[in-house]
């Protein structure tokens, strides 16, 4: 597959840091994840079946992610009310974070929103504990991407490699 968007953001950039909400009332920055590797899991919105399918694939092989000391976290324009009842009927394991106001702000800063479809992308990023983004990947937001690219930059950073950027 080639990169559909080449704006999102490249290895070897500092990734943006942000604050978005989780839950209606708790915030979750990036900054809170400084030393361990971070995946960046940008999708168009809940409910959507590809978007279902995606995180439904995550949280499954999330012990796999873990394995690598990284911590996954969805983000979309969705609402944190929404996110938390997609949450409860997928019986997600791990946070989603609502970029809904002001809407796409994080999306943006990270090249991943779709200005026609007040979207954001399906683009994948692995954030170092350095807060280097050390892989990214953006997939056509009807294909749901898998997690082998995720796994491959996980891999390559335990062993000293460079990701291979698709």
């Amino acid at each position: 597959m080639n990169q559909q968007r080449s704006n999102i953001l490249q290895a070897g950039v500092r990734a943006p840091d942000f604050e978005l909400h989780s839950t209606p009332d708790q915030l979750v920055s990036l900054s809170d994840f400084r030393g361990k590797t971070v995946i960046l899991a940008f999708y168009p919105a809940d409910w959507s079946p590809v978007c279902g399918d995606q995180m439904a694939l995550y949280n499954e092989i999330l012990p796999e992610f873990h394995k690598h000391g990284a911590e996954l976290l969805g983000i979309s324009v969705d609402g944190a009310w929404c996110h938390a009842a997609f949450a409860g009927a997928r019986k997600l394991h791990f946070p989603l974070l609502a970029d809904f106001e002001p809407k796409g702000n994080v999306s943006r800063a990270y090249g991943a929103y779709r200005d026609t479809e007040g979207t954001s992308e399906r683009a994948l990023f692995v954030i170092d504990g350095a807060g280097l983004i050390r892989w990214s990947y953006c997939s056509p937001v009807g294909v749901n991407p898998g997690a082998d690219g995720i796994l491959d930059a996980l891999e390559a950073m335990q062993s000293g490699r460079h990701a291979e950027v698709s």
